[in-house]
């Protein structure tokens, strides 16, 4: 039921992002670049490519982890999922730092916006940082939410558990009282034992579901920021090296995803759900811009506001991510430490990750 409000939660999100273009139609303060009609119609070619070529590589790069879970190289259990999940978060926290991060500050400290209160203060931050907090504070309540709900469940059990026990010993034989008392508490310190490791697997499953689920909303979000500034561009100039730049992005991003969705051990519906899902939102930002590029502006203050405020957001979210619960969680685990081998490996595909997404922020 928590799970359902989570998706709940998820799903009404997205339609706020994507009915952010509604709130920034009409106004201009701030003149945008002006195009010649045939720029007009070559730039809406390279947009139809760039839906399809970006949705391609999304359900690919999403696809690779999830369907890894079919190859015994590519399971969450073996050595080199943690190079890849490595990699992904590498290029997680680049997308965050480099990419959203600076696209914040540049919109909420634009000159097109007034002095007092943006340009006293520096709000970009401040977003980001309360994402971060925001996600911590879900991240906690959730498990704690789960938590309370699996153990109570489970005292409720074992109560039963040992009234159906003790009723049923008060008909014994007493000739044979003392030799099942004894075999009675050799299977009980099994049992107790054994739902120790349940516990703790079903709790870290837990997590692994909450973290696949808030890094989508996190990545959505700038998903679909970035297909409608895409979309309401009008210059090829612009539109060429975005299409190619988005492309490796998504497929990057998508690895990252797909490999937490993976690890969470999702239904395979839930598990396609959340990748078409992931694979859709670009596009979808994309043909949003292409339906309002002619009456939306990206510098009226309004435009600039939001789209600062979601990616600071964003940026918070995937920086807290990615550290957190990607990075830290695999970085510390007992398997990696014990591995000097895996360790390099992990920290060298972690700067790759890193540094394929850092070049990318030189066209994207």
């Amino acid at each position: 039921m928590a799970i359902c409000k989570v998706n709940m939660l998820l799903s009404s999100t997205i339609i706020i992002f994507l009915l952010l273009p509604v709130l920034v139609i009409g106004e201009c303060t701030c003149d945008s670049e002006t195009t010649k009609i045939g720029g007009r119609i070559q730039s809406l070619k390279y947009k139809l490519i760039a839906i399809a070529a970006i949705l391609v590589a999304g359900a690919i790069g999403v696809s690779i982890p999830i369907l890894g879970r079919m190859f015994n190289a590519l399971r969450p259990e073996n050595e080199v999922f943690f190079i890849v999940k490595a990699f992904a978060g590498g290029v997680i926290l680049a997308t965050a730092f480099i990419h959203i991060l600076p696209d914040a500050i540049d919109n909420l400290s634009s000159p097109c916006l007034s002095e007092n209160p943006w340009g006293k203060f520096p709000f970009a931050g401040m977003v980001a940082m309360m994402g971060s907090i925001g996600t911590l504070m879900v991240d906690s309540l959730v498990m704690g939410f789960y938590k309370r709900q699996h153990f109570k469940k489970a005292g409720s059990q074992q109560v039963a558990d040992e009234d159906s026990v003790e009723a049923s010993g008060s008909h014994n034989d007493h000739v044979h009282v003392h030799t099942h008392a004894t075999h009675g508490h050799a299977h009980g310190s099994y049992v107790a034992s054994a739902d120790e490791e349940a516990n703790i697997g079903d709790s870290d499953l837990i997590r692994r579901r909450i973290v696949s689920q808030v890094l989508e909303l996190g990545i959505v979000v700038h998903s679909v920021i970035i297909g409608i500034s895409l979309g309401t561009s009008q210059s090829p100039i612009v539109i060429k090296p975005l299409l190619a730049a988005l492309t490796f992005h998504q497929f990057f991003e998508g690895m990252g995803l797909g490999a937490c969705i993976s690890e969470a051990q999702f239904k395979s519906c839930s598990m396609a759900t959340m990748a078409v899902f992931f694979s859709l939102t670009t596009p979808m930002g994309i043909a949003i811009g292409i339906g309002v590029s002619n009456v939306y502006n990206e510098g009226s203050p309004t435009s600039l506001i939001v789209q600062g405020i979601f990616d600071a957001a964003s940026s918070g979210i995937l920086i807290y991510m990615s550290l957190v619960d990607l990075l830290a969680a695999d970085f510390m685990n007992t398997r990696v430490q014990s591995s000097a081998r895996l360790q390099i490996g992990t920290n060298i595909s972690l700067l790759l990750g890193a540094l394929c997404m850092a070049i990318l922020a030189k066209w994207a």
